[in-house]
């Protein structure tokens, strides 16, 4: 590692990527790895043997590009969404990750900055970072809430180009009030800040949560990001997908790479999309497992913050570290997200969620 260090420093990079690590969380071979907040459940039979048949089909034609503009999967994309959305509304791209790095470019760049809060996810920092935009930082309450005051204060005060809102955040869990959109949105008003709201986990939110889909019509600058990646268990299908006004998609036009979503990557989401009732089956799964994990986690005496994503963000230890490698040791791998005394762990399968409390419990009665 040390030499590859200094290969690297060898090559002319630029100075604003000197110093920087990649994004990346351990892979490590244990018997139960609930650290990247991946959807732990397999693909159901049925749908694995569609996305099968699709891509088979697509595969016929590989010598030919994609469909450049991906019609038809917009088109299924605005008719799971709903809210009003049509096809135009609608952009995908190889992870949300993509969605957010194009939106960078297209409005962001040397000479304009990025709003959001931390903690929240890491990627943001280093999307910034590629696209040459200036990072800023803006702060939660010590509880890591955000408040519509709070947050609108901010952006007046920053006056960014683009501010990327997480909801559910990652990694605490918890969804935005739509007041906290509305004000942030108004508050970028002057400068005509576009604002992201990145709904990755959105699927898991408890009944009632609002989101932000209904707060696009008449906000021009307002994006929704979503991804394919967790409730529909298609991680390694690298699909993320944002919904806004038409023009925004024909802004992203600009930037985007010549086909950049190829055929197979089409053929799965379309396949998944069309058999999302089963997918979305263990959603339901999932979030009972999420919501054990808080139940128990504060039984024994942890502190858990509520959540609404398909993981579970928890405080009260000593010592996060050691905590993060006793729970290794007994094969279980969670997320040390660099907050001292927290860890975060991906809700899996019942298993799967269960081996993680029988060592907790065994770790904490310990002492």
């Amino acid at each position: 590692m040390t030499q590859n260090l200094d290969r690297l420093n060898a090559l002319p990079l630029r100075d604003d990527l000197r110093g920087k690590a990649p994004y990346g969380a351990p892979q490590l071979d244990v018997a139960v790895a609930l650290n990247t907040n991946e959807n732990t459940h397999p693909v159901p039979a049925d749908v694995h043997t569609a996305i099968v048949e699709e891509v088979t089909a697509a595969a016929r034609t590989l010598n030919r590009y994609p469909d450049r503009e991906f019609t038809a999967l917009r088109e299924e994309l605005a008719g799971y969404l709903g809210h009003g959305l049509e096809a135009e509304n609608l952009w995908a791209a190889n992870g949300s990750n993509e969605i957010l790095q194009q939106v960078l470019q297209a409005f962001g760049g040397p000479g304009r900055s990025l709003l959001t809060f931390v903690p929240t996810y890491s990627m943001y920092p280093l999307l910034a970072a590629g696209t040459h935009t200036g990072f800023v930082a803006g702060e939660r309450s010590a509880d890591f809430g955000l408040t519509a005051e709070s947050a609108a204060e901010q952006v007046r005060r920053h006056r960014p180009d683009v501010v990327f809102l997480c909801s559910p955040n990652n990694p605490t869990g918890t969804a935005l009030d739509e007041d906290v959109v509305t004000a942030v949105y108004e508050a970028g008003e002057p400068n005509r800040a576009v604002v992201v709201v990145d709904e990755a986990y959105a699927e898991f939110s408890h009944r009632g949560t609002g989101t932000a889909l209904s707060l696009l019509a008449g906000r021009p600058r307002l994006i929704v990001s979503r991804t394919m990646s967790k409730a529909f268990a298609l991680a390694g299908a690298r699909l993320g997908y944002f919904a806004a006004a038409p023009e925004v998609a024909d802004a992203i036009r600009l930037v985007r790479l010549p086909y950049h979503l190829s055929a197979v990557t089409q053929a799965t989401a379309l396949a998944a999309l069309r058999h999302s009732a089963a997918l979305l089956a263990n959603v339901e799964d999932i979030k009972r497992q999420r919501d054990r994990i808080v139940e128990e986690l504060r039984r024994l005496g942890l502190a858990p913050a509520a959540s609404d994503s398909n993981f579970v963000f928890f405080g009260g230890m000593p010592d996060s570290r050691a905590m993060w490698q006793a729970l290794l040791e007994d094969g279980v791998l969670v997320r040390d997200v660099g907050i001292p005394g927290h860890l975060r762990v991906t809700a899996g399968t019942e298993e799967e969620t269960t081996a993680f409390l029988t060592s907790m419990e065994r770790i904490v009665s310990a002492g």
